[in-house]
């Protein structure tokens, strides 16, 4: 009797599993994952159920917001070192040698015992005070939010050659106050397969070897990160070394942009994803190496130009002020600091010559430009951001994201396509997905500006809303990368849960990049945008309302 009606119970439980949306997963680490196929018959299935009322955007004529509205205050870049003394000189300094806890604090060091020894010049007391930033934001700083520091010490000396090619009158005071390189890193096992087949750790290997498929390589924002810049201009050159800006390098980037990872929002991205395994080669400068015991399995090649920290002043700083800086820079010198220097890893490699990129100051900041163009391998992206207009956003958490959304958004490429929700209890489509071009930017202006606060947080139902907006675009782009922006502070509350819909993500390859408003380490809303982000190695910014226009600016310069 059962073998007889066996058929038709099958066809049953076909039936209700796919009613009830019961379908296979594999799990990647502890993840489940939906196949693609799955994940986009789950998705609709889904959105069938979902309610979005679409909103009437308004044009925004005043959308044009000044360049530097999308700079945080200075303050948002912390002094480290104060200094109180009749002539006090204020550091720019890159934040390898800036930090205030070892290994990452040497000028910090320094700086506080300069300014306990007593010097003086001209019968005055001399202090110094750091501040620690990223060299390439100082560059962004003082070129676009008049910042005016009286001395800079970057990583390397291509800033200052494009502080000079940007209008700054620059005057150079050291070469060096602590030796320093950039390179490659790979993992041992790949290294040793790689060196059997290519022989010799170079640049322009290390590219042959990635388009042929043998190694994936991984590298950092060249508009902040010194190893960054240093290793797209040394891309450059490898393509084209007679002429690293020309047409045959822009292609020959293009063409290795096209299967190349996304390029890390930061170093510490980097550092997370080789200490999974998911990346065997990268860049990185070698005193971090040497101070990262997770990686003491990889093998550090120095390459491109050195990353000696030289010493700028400027014009428009008094010459008294210049004076006291050289007794700083003397001080640096000294055996006693340099000695400190070498303990928390400087000075290494000093036998390294660096190879000529052929570039000027000028040049350097057409390597920025020309990287921005092909980042993506030519693929437009079309991202949505999903924002999170429930009552714990009210006052200033909503504030800040749509001033800090407004001001970032003129990083974004108009090659792009970008639409908007919003999410309480209900979900709105606030903007379709269009080609971000000025019309679209200034849509997207007003929909921002009109956001208000509503209800409780159905957070998942409004991202398979968007991921359905996005497919169905995909459908008009057939080579656009998908991207997924969400901006909350708080706990689902409403709606589907997370372990609904992280099977879909992951099946849809679909990088989610979180945007978390004052969250604490631990706490629920922390882990699960933490657990979204990593599904498919995106980042999590744990974002305060003082530095988010900040970290927004660089997440769009590096993935928009």
């Amino acid at each position: 009797m059962i073998k007889k009606y066996l058929p038709i119970i099958l066809a049953i439980i076909l039936m209700v599993s796919l009613l009830t949306g019961c379908v296979s997963t594999y799990e990647v680490g502890e993840e489940k994952i939906y196949s693609y196929d799955e994940a986009i018959t789950e998705l609709n299935a889904f959105n069938k159920k979902l309610k979005a009322d679409t909103r009437e955007p308004k044009l925004d004529i005043y959308s044009d917001a000044a360049t530097n509205s999308a700079l945080a205050d200075i303050s948002t870049f912390p002094i480290v070192v104060s200094g109180n003394a009749q002539i006090n000189i204020e550091i720019a300094a890159a934040t390898e040698m800036s930090k205030e806890k070892a290994p990452d604090d040497w000028l910090t060091v320094v700086a506080k015992n300069f300014n306990n020894a007593g010097i003086t010049y001209d019968g005055k007391t001399v202090n110094v005070s750091i501040r620690k930033i990223a060299s390439g934001e100082v560059l962004t700083y003082m070129t676009e939010g008049n910042y005016k520091p009286d001395v800079y010490a970057p990583s390397s000396w291509a800033w200052g050659e494009m502080l000079s090619a940007s209008g700054v009158d620059v005057i150079k005071i050291a070469d060096r106050i602590a030796g320093n390189t950039a390179g490659i890193l790979m993992q041992k096992n790949t290294y040793d397969k790689y060196i059997e087949k290519y022989n010799v750790v170079s640049v322009d290997k290390i590219l042959e070897a990635a388009l042929n498929g043998d190694l994936t390589f991984a590298y950092t924002n060249p508009y902040t990160s010194s190893t960054g810049l240093n290793i797209l201009t040394s891309m450059l050159h490898a393509f084209d070394s007679e002429d690293p800006l020309s047409e045959t390098a822009q292609n020959k980037l293009l063409e290795y942009q096209k299967t190349s990872p996304p390029v890390a929002y930061t170093t510490s991205e980097l550092q997370a994803s080789a200490a999974k395994g998911l990346i065997k080669a990268m860049v990185m400068e070698e005193q971090a190496y040497i101070n990262t015991p997770e990686l003491k399995n990889y093998i550090y090649t120095p390459a491109g130009i050195r990353h000696d920290h030289p010493i700028y002043t400027f014009s428009y700083v008094s010459s008294e002020k210049q004076e006291a800086a050289k007794l700083f820079v003397n001080y640096c010198l000294s055996s006693e600091s340099q000695k400190l220097a070498n303990q928390k890893g400087f000075n290494l490699h000093d036998d390294y010559k660096e190879q000529a990129t052929g570039l000027d100051g000028l040049g350097y900041l057409s390597a920025q430009k020309i990287w921005k163009t092909n980042k993506n391998g030519g693929q437009p992206i079309i991202a949505v951001f999903v924002a999170d207009i429930s009552g714990s956003m009210a006052g200033e958490p909503i504030n800040a994201m749509k001033q800090s959304l407004l001001a970032a958004s003129s990083y974004i490429s108009s090659d792009n396509y970008v639409g908007l929700v919003s999410f309480a209890d209900e979900v709105h489509i606030d903007l379709p997905i269009a080609n971000f071009d000025e019309e679209q930017r200034a849509y997207f202006s007003g929909a921002v500006k009109a956001l208000d606060i509503e209800g409780s947080t159905a957070t998942y139902n409004a991202m398979l809303v968007a991921l359905k907006m996005m497919l169905d675009k995909q459908a008009e782009v057939p080579n656009a990368k998908l991207m997924l922006f969400i901006l909350s502070d708080g706990d689902q509350n409403r709606g589907y849960n997370l372990d609904r819909v992280a099977p879909i993500v992951g099946g849809l390859k679909v990088p989610v990049y979180s945007i978390g408003y004052n969250l604490n380490e631990g706490s629920r809303a922390t882990d699960e945008l933490k657990r979204l982000s990593n599904i498919n190695e995106a980042s999590l910014i744990n974002a305060s309302s003082e530095n988010l226009v900040n970290q927004l600016r660089s997440l769009f310069n590096t993935q928009l």
